[in-house]
């Protein structure tokens, strides 16, 4: 996707991510982080934008650590949430296309990684803190939700950090029901290895619209579909957490 709109949508899901923390009170607990409450998600949210304007403003070409979480609350956080916020949509807005700075998945450039990942970053956070609200979580755009699909497909999880692992090799298919897009995810002993198309038999098809499998990918939601050994989605609930460390 194009710099310009992943910025975009980094800048009106994090608006909308601070509108539900506030409607929902910092107290209030989100069911789709098990034991945080919106203050935790909210500190964690705004430290990972401080943290990623870091890199793109600075210039930092390593690995540099975040500043950990502030002993904020109520208003006072909310204002320093949207303040960060404002501050990595303006810094990634302003970068040059040719900034040099680490990052951590394939990309054709660093400002590309960046406003790809907080754009995707920001739009599960704010589907948490809607669901501190209870209902549905607000739409996510297809084209969106397959570019997230791809991130955490063949990026995450084509880590060796992906605990996403099988004695014997199998096959785990994902499939959008309301695109074209379909991805043969292979698993094995190592870190899976993911393809776009349906290239392999699969054991196991999870299927459903693009913004649902997106957000079952994250484990904000059941699978919408699972045909096959569904012991491969419970696979993939039970062991690909991606955690912040």
């Amino acid at each position: 996707m194009e710099i310009e709109r992943l910025v975009q949508t980094l800048s009106a899901e994090g608006q909308a991510l601070a509108r539900a923390a506030e409607e929902a009170g910092t107290d209030a607990k989100v069911p789709t982080c098990p034991g945080w409450q919106v203050r935790d998600l909210v500190r964690h949210t705004g430290m990972v934008h401080r943290w990623a304007t870091a890199f793109v403003a600075e210039g930092h070409t390593s690995y540099h650590p975040d500043e950990g979480l502030p002993d904020l609350d109520g208003a006072e956080l909310l204002t320093w949430f949207r303040e960060g916020h404002r501050r990595l949509v303006d810094t990634l807005a302003g970068a040059p296309a040719d900034v040099e700075c680490w990052s951590f998945l394939p990309a054709p450039s660093p400002l590309t990684f960046w406003a790809r990942r907080q754009a995707h970053e920001t739009t599960v956070h704010r589907v948490d803190a809607e669901s501190a609200l209870g209902g549905a979580p607000s739409a996510i755009a297809v084209d969106f939700a397959v570019d997230g699909i791809d991130e955490v497909l063949r990026g995450f999880h084509a880590r060796p950090k992906s605990r996403v692992r099988t004695d014997a090799p199998r096959v785990l298919r994902v499939r959008a029901e309301d695109t074209d897009a379909v991805w043969t995810v292979r698993l094995s002993a190592e870190p899976p290895t993911c393809e776009r198309g349906d290239t392999a038999e699969a054991d196991c098809e999870v299927a459903g619209p693009a913004a649902a499998l997106y957000l079952s990918l994250w484990n904000r939601r059941p699978f919408p579909r699972v045909a096959g050994d569904s012991s491969l989605a419970t696979l993939w609930r039970e062991k690909s957490a991606v955690t912040w460390g």
